[in-house]
């Protein structure tokens, strides 16, 4: 069920309607609901995958407690390993095992040794990683003593099962999103109106930039032989923007539709293309996600505190390429990371990131020629790095990124109408940089603004291609 189609909209008002005309006493009521119809939106896809989302949940429901009670530290590292290797495991059998098995087949006959194992052709049950991330998070959060089990098993299944954030994030804390299923909720109209207006964004971002960039991005990278070399960098911009739109898209319309319901979720985008360096762009894109790796794999391997500057980057780009690989079974993915780890790595040299944390060229109309650079500087490493990650294979990614070397840059442009979703999309974040998201317009006269959400509308009906692109996020 796409948030971008009309059985979710139905489904969604269904929801809200039901939700805010059940009784506010007892809380596990709501809790309850929300739950089924977490469940019922996630079954919509394939049901039979619900049995993973409740082996997580229980297992890790159950090993939550036991870490809480557990005597000595040899116990808790028991039962934080059982919590490891059951949601890793299933990660890892469901999104990985093809993989291993053809990359081993792939190197004992590169070496001339013939093998043929079986691949099982396994489908990727949609959210996976999503909600094995934040499961495990609750049970590291309790074996490092940072939170205390819930006894409530309802609203703990409904945290890990939430479906506005159910498959494709943001990765929430149970720090942050948990404790908000014990409040009691009253409705609180602005909150709804603003969530409404995210969720309008979102749509937009989605179905009217990206899914209109989509055929130009795909007709490119499918053919890249056939064209010159201004018409790759065309289609490596595209790709640039429509996986911006799309993903954030998505984060908006999540944290839009929480708002529906009186939650609030952490922001996952923050005008990411405004950066001023690789550091800043990795505070500002996919936040839930890059703030999972520091938390929990960065900073356990030692962090920017070690003896050497050489275990420092060693850190740093074990850290990059093992977030390449949870975005998905392929070597791309893999090098994706490991080269945007490097990318990290020269600034990294003069010290932390921290610097950069303000909003760029704040109360200005327009950057400093330093700034200027430095956001196009980070941009074009951002958008070639985006060509490993966009390519179907490594030999495939290769030929692109060569081609652009190698063919003309006499030939005229084509497909150019996109560039108008470019320039659309780019300055209107421009102009709303310092706000959480580009709609927060209530200081506009009600003309202004209700003019806005209607045209935004119409582009919507009229230019969106609503329902005929997945998102691409749905494959991790």
């Amino acid at each position: 069920m796409a948030f971008n189609s009309l059985v979710f909209a139905v489904f969604l008002l269904l929801v809200f309607l039901l939700y805010w005309n059940l009784p506010n006493k007892p809380l596990g009521i709501r809790n309850a609901f929300l739950l089924l119809a977490s469940y019922i939106f996630y079954g919509w896809w394939d049901w039979h995958f619900l049995g993973l989302i409740l082996i997580n949940s229980t297992v890790d429901f159950l090993i939550g407690r036991s870490l809480h009670q557990a005597q000595s530290n040899r116990a808790r590292k028991i039962f934080l390993g059982i919590s490891l290797t059951t949601n890793l495991g299933i990660l890892g059998f469901f999104k990985y095992y093809d993989f291993f098995i053809v990359s081993t087949m792939e190197m004992l006959h590169a070496i001339g040794l013939q093998a043929n194992f079986h691949t099982l052709a396994i489908i990727l049950p949609v959210g996976i990683s999503f909600y094995t991330f934040q499961t495990l998070s609750y049970t590291i959060d309790i074996y490092r003593g940072k939170i205390t089990p819930t006894r409530d098993p309802i609203a703990y299944f409904a945290f890990v099962s939430f479906f506005p954030q159910l498959v494709a994030g943001p990765i929430e804390r149970a720090s942050h999103l948990l404790p908000q299923f014990f409040e009691k909720k009253h409705f609180n109209r602005e909150q709804a109106k603003d969530g409404l207006r995210q969720i309008l964004w979102g749509l937009f971002k989605k179905t009217v930039i990206a899914d209109n960039l989509a055929p130009y991005v795909d007709k490119i990278f499918s053919n890249y032989e056939t064209y010159p070399a201004p018409m790759l960098l065309l289609g490596m911009l595209y790709f640039s923007v429509q996986i911006y739109c799309d993903f954030s898209g998505y984060s908006d319309m999540a944290i839009g539709t929480a708002r529906l319901f009186g939650f609030d979720l952490k922001r996952n985008f923050a005008y990411p293309y405004f950066s001023r360096d690789i550091g800043e762009f990795w505070r500002r894109w996919h936040i839930s996600l890059s703030t999972w790796f520091r938390d929990y794999v960065y900073i356990p391997l030692g962090g920017s505190r070690t003896r050497t500057t050489l275990q420092h980057f060693s850190n740093i780009l074990l850290t990059f390429t093992v977030s390449g690989f949870w975005h998905g079974a392929n070597w791309t993915f893999v090098m994706w990371g490991l080269l945007n780890g490097l990318y990290y790595l020269p600034p990294s040299i003069r010290g932390p990131h921290q610097h950069q944390t303000e909003v760029v060229a704040l109360g200005r109309l327009f950057p400093t020629p330093l700034e200027f650079f430095q956001i196009c500087r980070t941009f074009v490493l951002i958008s070639f790095a985006w060509i490993l990650f966009r390519a179907t294979s490594f030999p495939h990614a290769i030929g692109f990124i060569t081609h652009i070397g190698t063919s003309s840059w006499l030939d005229p442009l084509r497909h150019t109408k996109g560039l108008w979703n470019v320039l659309l999309i780019f300055v209107i974040d421009w102009v709303q940089r310092d706000k959480q998201h580009p709609l927060e317009i209530t200081t506009l006269p009600r003309y202004a603004r209700w003019g806005i959400y209607y045209m935004i509308s119409l582009l919507i009906l009229f230019v969106g291609k609503t329902g005929h692109v997945p998102f691409i996020y749905f494959q991790f």
